[in-house]
């Protein structure tokens, strides 16, 4: 329940539409594990039912979407807990996240506002992904001590060029058009329009509905800097991509190796390794089960929580960073390993399925 004591997940049946809409606007609908199992059942149960065509994912009051996971219990687990409950948490999303990927049904996200973390993951794997004039996505997570998860890693790593690189290490901020180059959304609807659009969908097709409503989001000014993002990000290590950027004689560069200054060092390497490591594994839930494997031992490094105490808890901005210098390649490698009878095991059971 929410602060006012309502569902934190509501769902609707109109028409032909199955509506989920995250509430709690307050936390700006921050992932709780009771709202990722809500979800999880609702679109299981409607995957079933022939009354419901199309199903929308929109998020409670005005500011957006979803600002990503509960990270205060992330944090709370981290300090004095034995990182069960999150484990837990993020096994239950990552499958969430698979399972909107592979619906049999049309999934309209509507990306309105702030859409960061854990919403990138309940949004940016549907198949329809609609932003507005207002929408904010981005994955601050290295900030935190932390990677992009949610299966970002696949996204991101099958961006155009070095574009989705650049996004993870330095946690910038999309608008709508620059969130449509990089593929993490797909369309353009004026906000003003959003309730038209549901409206439309309770009675119409899902590309359809949209269709009708999409304008131009604009020129995206990621595209016009990928000479020096491109050159700069596809270096190997973080330093040498620092290294590129102080010399590529660009401001914009230049603040984007500010802004990678500002980062856990060592969050910065397991999420370059990350990506690297996605861009050669052949689907979604080989992803997720890479992140799972990463989340769980990042969890548990100093940085986290760290970076969560900086940033949610204190709110000093003044992270203290674990020195990167014993992260060598064989420290990063056994982020990497299996988890024994705890891995996650999606790639396991879509391959079970499809036999």
């Amino acid at each position: 329940m929410t602060d006012a004591g309502e569902p934190e997940v509501l769902l609707e049946h109109r028409g032909v539409l199955g509506l989920i809409t995250l509430n709690r606007p307050r936390a700006i609908n921050a992932l709780t594990h009771a709202m990722v199992r809500q979800m999880a059942d609702a679109l299981t149960r409607w995957a079933d039912d022939d009354t419901i065509k199309t199903v929308a994912i929109v998020g409670a009051g005005e500011r957006g979407l979803c600002a990503g996971g509960d990270i205060v219990s992330l944090y709370h687990d981290a300090v004095s807990g034995d990182g069960t409950a999150s484990a837990e948490f993020w096994f239950d999303e990552y499958h969430l996240n698979a399972q909107i990927a592979r619906y049999p049904k049309p999934i309209v996200a509507i990306q309105d506002g702030i859409v960061l973390g854990g919403g990138i993951g309940i949004s940016a794997h549907a198949s329809h992904r609609v932003v507005t004039e207002r929408s904010r996505l981005g994955l601050p997570e290295v900030g935190i001590g932390f990677i992009p998860d949610v299966g970002a890693t696949w996204l991101l790593s099958h961006a155009p060029g070095e574009l989705g690189t650049f996004v993870a290490l330095t946690a910038a901020n999309l608008g709508a058009a620059d969130a449509i180059a990089i593929g993490l959304s797909d369309t353009f609807v004026s906000s003003d329009s959003v309730s038209k659009l549901l409206g439309a969908l309770e009675n119409m097709e899902a590309g359809e509905a949209i269709m009708l409503l999409a304008s131009d989001a604009g020129e995206a000014p990621l595209l016009a800097a990928r000479g020096w993002i491109d050159d700069a990000f596809s270096a190997g290590s973080v330093a040498e991509i620092i290294g590129r950027l102080r010399t590529a004689g660009e401001a914009d560069a230049d603040k984007a190796a500010d802004a990678m200054m500002g980062k856990s060092p060592a969050a910065l390497a397991l999420t370059l390794e990350s990506l690297r490591r996605a861009a050669q594994l052949d689907s979604l839930e080989q992803a997720l089960d890479q992140e799972y494997r990463v989340s769980r031992r990042a969890h548990a490094a100093p940085d986290f929580a760290e970076g969560v105490r900086a940033q949610v808890i204190d709110k000093d901005r003044n992270p203290q960073w674990q020195p990167i210098g014993d992260l060598d390649a064989a420290a990063i490698d056994a982020y990497f390993q299996p988890l024994g009878d705890d891995e996650l095991g999606l790639a396991e059971r879509v391959n079970t399925t499809a036999r």
